[in-house]
């Protein structure tokens, strides 16, 4: 019987994570390096990969690819499933994290070009990625895939409409993905409700503060470091029979919504 560092262990992996040089990507890449990981930290800004590349090199000596990627652009999706492949020869994890949701004032108001822009980044990229890299991890045998959904896909509020649609697409995609490349790679999803990353600077935090103690059951919001957790039990063996599911972490969120 494995122990459970033996479970969780990732030495020798290789695991990827777009929009992954902060908020939960960042705590997700920082969890799988101390795993054991070689991590490649994907991103539309290279500075900022590079710098938490940096870090994650020095506290860990795990090494730590940084790689411009704008994933609601299908060449990019390509273009970084190859670079790793040339870099490591493999990729055991596959994180779909980066994400938009634009804000608008009125539904009608967005635009085509806006609403695109959406399903681009939160729909098509997870799809290219998924169909690319986890062809590679299937005909190597072995491989997980996460992405990184949203309580919107099931609650939406009136300010996420787009991204709710493309979040609930997200989670369709996980069952199709979990069929179609079972059973050599496993496919998951990761729901979170709101997390106090840096995205909560834009908040009135003493409004949401109020409301998190009436609308969640936990009575807060998330941490980034809570997802970790959950991340290291969908990509290590510890999740091996695990795959087409939804895991909700959302402090009971979507337990009283809808």
């Amino acid at each position: 019987m494995l122990t459970p560092n033996e479970l969780f262990d990732l030495t020798g992996k290789v695991a990827v994570v777009t929009g992954g040089s902060r908020g939960l990507g960042r705590a997700m890449i920082e969890a799988f390096a101390v795993a054991g990981a070689d991590v490649v930290i994907a991103s539309r800004k290279l500075d900022n990969c590079e710098a938490l590349a940096a870090e994650i090199e020095s506290s860990t000596g795990r090494r730590a690819l940084p790689v411009a990627c704008h994933v609601g652009r299908w060449e990019q999706c390509d273009a970084l499933v190859d670079r790793v492949y040339d870099e490591f020869g493999r990729m055991d994890v596959l994180v779909n994290n980066a994400g938009m949701s634009p804000l608008y004032d009125r539904l009608v108001d967005v635009s085509q070009e806006l609403y695109e822009k959406v399903l681009q980044v939160n729909l098509q990229g997870p799809f290219r990625l998924s169909a690319y890299g986890g062809q590679r991890m299937y005909d190597a045998g072995s491989g997980s895939i996460i992405n990184v959904s949203s309580v919107a896909a099931v609650a939406p509020t009136a300010g996420e409409v787009a991204y709710g649609a493309a979040k609930a697409g997200l989670n369709n995609l996980t069952k199709g993905f979990a069929r179609a490349y079972g059973p050599h790679v496993r496919v998951n999803c990761i729901m979170p409700g709101p997390f106090l990353t840096d995205i909560a600077d834009a908040w009135d935090l003493d409004a949401f503060n109020e409301s998190a103690r009436r609308m969640i059951p936990l009575g807060r919001g998330g941490q980034a470091d809570e997802v970790a957790g959950a991340a290291l039990f969908l990509a290590s063996d510890a999740g091996s029979y695990t795959t087409g599911s939804i895991v909700k972490i959302d402090g009971g969120l979507s337990s009283t919504s809808g």
